[in-house]
């Protein structure tokens, strides 16, 4: 189901969002200078187990890779998400790599 699952970057609210059955999920995001932090990611209970989380971490992740930013991962779930997936290591903002475990 995760390939299906629409994500939109919203700009009014700073969020990607994925709405289901009326409900919406989302993980704040905030600009600044060559980076963007990731405070909050929230999933509904109804969306569990369903990928929408990962589907909101790989679109952030993919959009701060896309526009040359390095993000710094707030939230716990985005973090945990980076350290499961070390193919998005490259996009992590230096001053937290260590944090994560990530060396180099």
């Amino acid at each position: 189901m995760a390939d299906a699952i629409q994500v939109v970057k919203n700009d009014e609210t700073r969020q990607f969002e994925v709405t289901l059955d009326g409900q919406t999920a989302f993980a704040e995001f905030r600009m600044v200078d060559h980076g963007m932090i990731l405070p909050h990611t929230v999933v509904p209970e109804a969306f569990e187990g369903k990928g929408v989380g990962s589907a909101l971490a790989k679109a952030a992740l993919g959009y701060a890779r896309d526009h040359d930013l390095k993000v710094i991962p707030l939230c716990p779930f985005i973090a945990g998400y980076i350290k499961k997936h070390p193919e998005w290591n490259d996009v992590v903002h230096e001053t937290y790599r260590a944090q994560l475990g990530i060396v180099g």
